[in-house]
C-alpha cells in the first residue's frame, strides 16, 4: 500500500474525516492551481510577485556579505518564476551567489535549470531532487556559502500550530549562525477578500478541491459520485484560518477497491481538506522568537496583503 492509500485510509477512518492537502497536486490538480493563481480573486501570487519585482535591493542588502557569497536555497521551487525576478536583480548588480532549488519533481527542476541557464548563463545553479530535509542535509555543513533559505507562497499557513513550530525548529537546526530564512506569509485583511480567494467566481477552487475525490477514484479505484459533494470554504476569523471542506449532500456509501473498504457518509458530513492560516505582524514576530529566529525585516507589497519576512539564525 503506497503513502497515498495509507493516508486516505487514515483520513476517511477518522472522526471527523480529513484528507491531507498535499495530495491536491497531481497532474490535474496542478493545472487547476495554475488557473487559480491567474484568477481575479486569488491575490497571493500577484502580491508575492510584486514583492520580488520591487524589493530586489532590500533582499540583496540582507543577503550579501563582503566576506562570503550566499547560496539561495529555495524549498519547493516548482517553476521558480517568482525567484527568477530576484535572480535578474542579483545578476544585474553583480551579486556573488549561487542558486540551489529543491523540489521533489525532477522534471520541474530540469525545466527550471534550463530556464536559468538560458536567461542567466552566469548563475551557478545546483538543483537538488528530494524533500526539504534530505536536501538540506546535503548542504548543512557548508560554510563556504552563507545559506539563504526561501520558503515562498504562503505555504507556512498550511500547517497546524504544532506542525509550524516543529517545521521551523527543524529548519533552524540545518542553519548556521547568520544564515537567513525568508518566508512568504499571508497577512490579516478583509475576511471577504480572503474568502473570495478560496471560492473564486470561475469555480477553479471548487474543482481543485473536488479533484481530490476524482484522484481517489482514478488511483485507488473508488466510486465517489463527485456531484454528491460540495466545496465549502469558510474563514474562521477567531483563529485567522481559512478552512476548506468537502461536504456530503446526502447519506451515501463509497467503496475504495484498493483499500478493500467502504466508508459511510451522513448527509452534510464533511471531509476537512485544507487549512491556510493568516498572520498579523505581531504573530509573525512571536513565531520567529519562539522557534529561535530573529526578525530582520518584513518586506511588504503595496497594500500589505502579504509579506516575505526575513529571519536570521542568531
Amino acid at each position: 500500500m503506497n503513502d497515498f492509500a495509507k493516508d486516505v485510509l487514515k483520513g476517511l477512518s477518522s472522526d471527523p474525516k480529513f484528507l491531507p492537502s498535499k495530495y491536491f497536486y497531481d497532474e490535474a490538480g496542478s493545472k487547476l492551481f495554475e488557473e487559480i493563481m491567474h484568477s481575479e480573486e486569488y491575490y497571493l501570487t500577484d502580491k508575492e510577485f510584486e514583492i520580488m519585482e520591487t524589493h530586489g535591493a532590500d533582499f540583496l542588502r540582507h543577503f550579501q556579505s563582503r566576506e562570503i557569497p550566499f547560496d539561495l536555497i529555495e524549498l519547493g521551487s516548482g517553476n521558480g518564476i517568482k525567484t527568477q525576478l530576484l535572480l535578474e536583480y542579483f545578476v544585474s548588480h553583480q551579486a556573488n551567489f549561487r542558486y540551489s532549488p529543491i523540489d521533489i519533481s525532477g522534471s520541474a527542476l530540469e525545466k527550471l535549470t534550463a530556464d536559468v541557464h538560458a536567461k542567466f548563463p552566469s548563475v551557478q545553479i545546483h538543483p537538488i531532487v528530494g524533500d526539504y530535509f534530505h536536501a538540506l542535509e546535503q548542504v548543512k555543513e557548508s560554510k563556504e556559502f552563507r545559506k539563504v533559505l526561501l520558503f515562498m507562497g504562503g505555504n507556512i499557513g498550511n500547517f497546524s500550530e504544532a506542525e509550524t513550530h516543529t517545521f521551523l525548529k527543524k529548519i533552524h537546526s540545518y542553519m548556521n549562525p547568520n544564515d537567513l530564512l525568508v518566508i512568504g506569509i499571508d497577512l490579516w485583511k478583509n475576511p471577504l477578500t480572503i474568502e473570495a480567494a478560496y471560492n473564486d467566481s470561475t469555480g477553479y477552487t471548487r474543482e481543485f478541491n473536488l479533484n481530490l475525490l476524482k484522484r481517489i477514484n482514478r488511483e485507488l479505484g473508488a466510486n465517489f459520485n463527485v456531484g454528491s459533494f460540495m466545496h465549502y470554504p469558510t474563514y474562521d476569523i477567531e483563529k485567522s484560518e481559512m478552512k476548506s471542506y468537502l461536504v456530503s449532500k446526502k447519506d451515501q456509501i463509497v467503496h475504495i477497491e484498493e483499500l478493500s473498504t467502504s466508508f459511510s457518509f451522513g448527509a452534510w458530513e464533511y471531509i476537512h481538506t485544507e487549512i491556510s492560516k493568516k498572520y498579523s505582524v505581531s504573530q509573525i514576530e512571536k513565531l520567529a522568537t519562539a522557534t529561535g529566529f530573529q526578525v530582520e525585516e518584513h518586506v511588504f507589497d503595496g497594500e500589505k496583503y502579504f509579506t516575505n519576512s526575513i529571519w536570521k539564525k542568531p
